[in-house]
């Protein structure tokens, strides 16, 4: 019981910091002013008008019984009562007469003036409408041959302090949640910018010098977060520099080699000591890659659907089909998104015939799907092919220029813009290649 509470709590209430601190603050005003207009309406203000209209119906019952002495002139009664008791009174001789009179059920001055006429009229006929007229309250009891139609002024049966007291209750509620708002807003502004810097960093975007601010835990958090950030830098400089390097200077002694294989007569030998050269250096690119695959650069809005047309475009190849939804734009790092595509259809055209690129959009994802009729990848191994240097010993492994850092890179950068990638069995009995990426 208490476990499905809780869960239902979870799903109404907010997801966001300022929203939560705000029902916080705002929840109590409101259930004190809630309090307060009760215990007003309960103790003073239903009081008060059930008085004053228990006073009004009196006098109202004091008019027709000193109505019915013979012996007093009618017409000078009625002035008397409608001269210093306020009441416009009026005698209508007509037989037929309404009993139907109109009552909101939820108004308490219509239901406290029905008690009280019910009480003291409860042998005579009566009927009263609260809403014809804005300021008058049109109430009628039979009497005789006809009725008497008084014309009551509304304030005889309410307090008017209600509405300035109502006035009193809201506008100092309003200002204190204003003022909520205010220190709210500016408590959570550097919980938002600690969050916003975070998922920056991320995302491998740069982060301008941040500066903590906020209350005591907010700042320090702050500076932890930064401490952190220039850590991990320095561990990515430290990596980026040391692959660098061993390749850059590996490259010399190749150079060397291929120099002195030019001299070889032996054409056979010259032929396959060339081969492992060049893969050599196919091995040093993807190295180099691998270290500039996080470099930095600054997102932008781009057209994805020319993007990855021109990709294909680029390798002129027949084999590649592809379907592609029109003017498709996405916020990140083209040259990464670039470099990522062209790893994966690398990859694909390696070790298959035919390949299929799919892009398509739907609500707030858009879907890039590259399809091959290769030998696939085991389910066990999907997802260890992502790991750098990563080679498994069957199927797409076969060649030995690879170092296993393609895929690695790719879902690096597909990850870094906060999206996913994940491998299937295609529709072509090859391998499957899904990226999910938010818009």
């Amino acid at each position: 019981m208490f476990s499905g509470l809780s869960n239902f709590l979870k799903k109404i209430l907010p997801k966001r910091l300022f929203y939560r601190a705000l029902l916080i603050v705002a929840t109590p005003i409101l259930v004190l002013q809630l309090v307060i207009t009760f215990v007003f309406f309960d103790s003073l203000w239903i009081k008060t008008n059930k008085g004053m209209t228990k006073a009004l119906v009196n006098e109202i019952n004091t008019f027709i019984e000193v109505y019915d002495n013979e012996k007093l002139d009618k017409d000078e009664l009625t002035n008397l009562f409608s001269l210093f008791l306020d009441l416009n009174i009026e005698f209508i001789d007509n037989k037929n007469f309404d009993d139907q009179y109109n009552e909101r059920w939820f108004s308490p001055i219509d239901r406290t003036l029905r008690r009280e006429l019910k009480s003291h009229f409860n042998s005579l006929e009566y009927w009263f409408d609260t809403t014809s007229y804005k300021e008058l309250i049109d109430l009628r009891i039979k009497y005789n041959s006809g009725y008497f139609k008084f014309l009551i002024p509304k304030d005889r049966v309410t307090s008017s302090s209600a509405r300035l007291f109502a006035l009193w209750i809201t506008v100092p509620a309003i200002i204190m949640v204003i003022i909520s708002l205010i220190f709210l807003k500016n408590q959570t502004r550097p919980i938002t910018n600690l969050a916003r810097a975070a998922e920056k960093f991320g995302k491998g975007e740069e982060v301008e010098e941040f500066k903590p601010s906020g209350a005591l835990e907010i700042r320090q958090a702050g500076y932890e977060f930064d401490k952190m950030r220039k850590r991990i830098l320095k561990h990515l400089n430290q990596r980026t520099e040391m692959l660098s390097g061993i390749s850059h200077d590996l490259r010399t002694p190749l150079t060397r080699m291929k120099l002195q294989i030019a001299f070889i007569k032996d054409k056979d030998l010259s032929k396959k000591l060339t081969e492992d050269i060049n893969e050599m250096e196919k091995m040093l690119n993807e190295y180099l890659q691998f270290t500039s695959s996080s470099y930095v650069e600054k997102d932008e809005m781009f057209n994805l659907s020319e993007l990855v047309e021109v990709v294909i475009k680029k390798y002129d190849n027949d084999n590649i089909k592809e379907d592609i939804t029109p003017r498709i734009y996405i916020n990140g790092r083209k040259n990464l998104i670039n470099r990522c595509l062209n790893n994966i259809i690398d990859n694909a055209l390696k070790y298959a015939n035919k390949v299929e690129v799919k892009l398509n959009k739907k609500n707030t994802n858009l879907f890039i799907i590259i399809d091959d009729d290769g030998p696939g990848i085991s389910s066990k191994e999907r997802n260890n092919v992502f790991k750098p240097f990563y080679k498994i010993d069957k199927g797409r492994a076969e060649s030995k220029s690879s170092v296993g850092l393609g895929l690695s890179i790719a879902s690096d950068i597909i990850r870094s813009h906060g999206g996913n990638i994940m491998l299937e069995r295609s529709s072509m009995n090859g391998l499957r290649v899904k990226i999910f990426l938010p818009v």
